[in-house]
């Protein structure tokens, strides 16, 4: 369906690709509640539910996939089988849940419409409501369908590090740091804290966590880069203006079916005593684990569990997910080179300012989209900051193909 608002607050339903079953009439409801049939459009040669919204051809896939699942004695027991197919049904459930609460919420704004159109003013705010929720909904799933990566359903390691400038860096990481987590929040995904350095007197130096959601690397992965703050710093007595710069990255969470060579001799394991609140063995003994990868320079640590054992396996899965990103980072920049594109990543190069004083204002400089609320934002709202990037990185990929 497609929404065309105007100022007197109507808006037009129109049967569209997505829908299974067009709408029974096209209606224009106005503020006046008059309601007559909306203008023709020109007809669009689409088939129904067809592509990424193809429902019966994603149903029998998953059919074909339980059947699979059944027929294998073996298959739970054995990882390097179940993880590609689990994930793979994983996706199809997703976009096969999408389709029918986009029906179910269709039906609802039909009857709500034809209350409406009855006289019920009741229904008429109904109907408005129905129509934003149904427009947001088919946001998300526009969105998603930009993240055709080969990992974007994948879940995502976040990793924020405080750049120079002492306590301000470190009180902007921290605020990153509650962003990202209200982020998950909003979006009902899991968070695990596998590492957090405090800073000497307030905020965070650095900190990793992992964000558990279907699609969750794919979308933070926009949020990749150097984040500016301009504000007046509530640690400066001469409240003076400062500018400060945490660097942002993001990998995705490999599955067993990706196969990463490590050498044990690349390897460089430290153990000691986690910091923060722990229990029984936390803070007793050295639990926490640290790993450098010598040959790249990487280093993961993990102290969020109590075994050392179970904090050593966690580095390996963080330290196979930073040296996947960092391959798929190399061959990126070798093409940009190849195609006379290739991008500053310095640390002065941010990619999103947060300016507090002397006025609020939050711009992506790789997309120039602007929010005119700051507090939101740090408060969690960074969507649309995210379906803009998506939005012309997919547009630019497509271009670049063509030429």
């Amino acid at each position: 369906m497609r929404l065309v608002v105007g100022s007197l607050r109507h808006f037009m339903v129109l049967s569209g690709p997505f829908i299974s079953q067009p709408l029974p009439n096209e209606v224009l409801l106005c503020k006046s509640k008059l309601f007559k049939p909306a203008p023709k459009m020109p007809a669009r040669n689409t088939i129904a539910c067809g592509g990424f919204f193809d429902v019966p051809v994603k149903e029998a896939q998953l059919q074909d996939i339980e059947a699979e699942i059944d027929a294998r004695p073996d298959f739970w027991s054995n990882p390097q089988l179940s993880a590609p197919i689990l994930k793979k049904k994983r996706a199809l459930e997703l976009a096969v849940n999408r389709a029918h609460q986009l029906t179910a919420t269709r039906d609802d704004l039909n009857a709500a419409i034809e209350l409406a159109a009855e006289g019920g003013d009741e229904y008429v705010a109904e109907a408005i409501q129905l129509l934003e929720h149904f427009e947001s909904e088919l946001k998300t799933l526009e969105v998603q369908s930009l993240l055709g990566g080969e990992l974007d359903v994948n879940d995502g390691l976040l990793t924020i590090n405080a750049g120079a400038g002492g306590t301000e860096s470190c009180d902007w990481a921290s605020m990153l740091f509650r962003m990202y987590l209200r982020f998950a929040e909003r979006k009902g995904w899991q968070v695990e804290i596998h590492d957090v350095q405090d800073g000497d007197e307030a905020g965070l130096k650095s900190a990793t966590i992992e964000i558990k959601g279907t699609f969750a690397f794919g979308l933070l992965k926009a949020e990749t880069g150097v984040h500016r703050l301009v504000r007046i710093s509530p640690f400066d007595s001469n409240a003076r203006r400062h500018t400060s710069f945490v660097s942002v990255f993001v990998s995705p969470i490999v599955d067993d079916e990706i196969e990463i060579e490590l050498n044990e001799s690349d390897i460089k394991v430290d153990t000691y005593r986690a910091s923060g609140a722990g229990g029984q063995h936390v803070n007793r003994t050295d639990s926490a684990v640290r790993m450098t990868h010598m040959p790249t320079g990487i280093v993961v640590a993990s102290q969020m569990h109590r075994s050392q054992h179970q904090n050593r396996d966690q580095c390996l899965k963080l330290l196979k997910s930073r040296l996947y990103e960092r391959e798929i980072e190399e061959r990126k920049k070798a093409q940009a080179i190849v195609e006379g594109n290739k991008s500053d990543v310095s640390f002065g190069s941010q990619i999103r300012s947060y300016v507090l004083h002397p006025y609020k204002l939050v711009k992506d400089h790789r997309t120039d989209f602007e929010s005119f609320s700051p507090d939101e934002v740090l408060d969690g709202a960074i969507d649309p900051f995210i379906n803009e990037y998506l939005a012309q990185s997919h547009t630019t990929t497509n271009s670049n193909q063509n030429n």
